[in-house]
């Protein structure tokens, strides 16, 4: 609310009223007697100079004034491209500065979750039937992974980047992209989606990042570039074959499948897949494939870039 203006009260005295004396009815009045001419002469010769002291105060200020003006002038130099240069240099040799890896991996991490999945023994009792990544694209818990990481499961386990964990339901599938969508049933309060990016104006050698669990170790950071554009990939098992992939050099081992993999500015521009590798070791030799975030949106229902 508003205040009203405050005055201060006047702290000037009041003249005082000098008053005739009691005359009788019919007498003229008294005129009040004027100070002696003495008296006059020398306040004004105080006021005089009074007023001399102070002309001659603002007549000192003036080239003081002046003085400081030019010194403040002179001595604020004005910064050349070389001085700031220097400094740039200064702050690179002397802070360390994270990696472009380490911050889109950072960026990128908060929306990255471990997806587990669980099944029944021949006993009958539950356990544990893989591991695998997936990324959150829509804050209310809409997470893309692979389908391969989820298929056949009774029961799904999301564990968040901040540590809480949750069920989750399998609410859409591609299965010709070997992708899956799950809905999280409960959500953080501060859960974060990826961005998501298009990936038609990407090259061959743009540097990119694969973030997930390996083995169920994570999440775990690994670096690369695109390798290629519309590769294949067919399943260990030979029974499915999937094209237009992002193939990669990033390392991604089992536990990768269904993670981001995403530029060096955190966004997402492909869901890891699979990798190649002409043995039963099943581990990575160098070439992994991702699918583009086009197709992948798609499975969610999301609108193409």
């Amino acid at each position: 609310m508003r205040q009203s203006a405050k005055y201060s009260p006047s702290r000037r005295p009041t003249p005082a009223v000098i008053e005739s004396p009691a005359t009788d009815a019919g007498s003229e009045p008294v005129t009040p007697a004027r100070p002696p001419r003495r008296w006059r002469s020398a306040v004004a010769r105080q006021l005089t100079q009074q007023r001399l002291l102070w002309m001659a105060v603002a007549l000192l200020s003036v080239p003081l004034m002046a003085m400081v003006w030019q010194q403040r002038q002179g001595g604020a130099a004005a910064l050349t491209q070389k001085d700031i240069d220097a400094a740039v240099l200064r702050t690179l040799t002397t802070q360390v500065m994270p990696s472009p890896a380490a911050r889109a991996a950072e960026k990128i991490r908060p929306s990255v979750v471990r997806v587990l999945s669980y099944g029944k023994d021949k006993d009958g009792k539950e356990e544990e039937q893989g591991v695998g990544t997936g990324v959150v694209i829509v804050d209310k818990g809409i997470i893309l992974t692979n389908l391969h990481v989820v298929q056949g499961a009774e029961r799904l386990k999301i564990t968040f980047a901040d540590g809480s964990e949750s069920g989750a339901s399998v609410t859409g599938a591609q299965p010709e992209n070997d992708l899956a969508v799950l809905q999280a049933h409960t959500i953080p309060d501060d859960l974060a989606a990826a961005t998501m990016r298009s990936t038609n104006d990407l090259v061959a050698g743009d540097e990119v990042v694969a973030v997930g669990f390996p083995f169920g170790i994570g999440p775990s950071v690994s670096a690369g570039v695109i390798s290629g554009f519309d590769r294949e990939f067919k399943s260990p098992e030979g029974k499915q074959v999937i094209g237009n992939l992002i193939q990669f050099d990033a390392a991604a081992n089992p536990g990768n499948s269904g993670g981001p993999l995403v530029t060096m500015d955190g966004e997402v521009v492909g869901i890891v897949t699979g990798i190649l590798n002409p043995t039963s070791a099943r581990t990575f030799v160098g070439i992994g494939f991702a699918v583009p975030i086009e197709s992948a949106a798609s499975a969610a229902g999301l609108p193409p870039f």
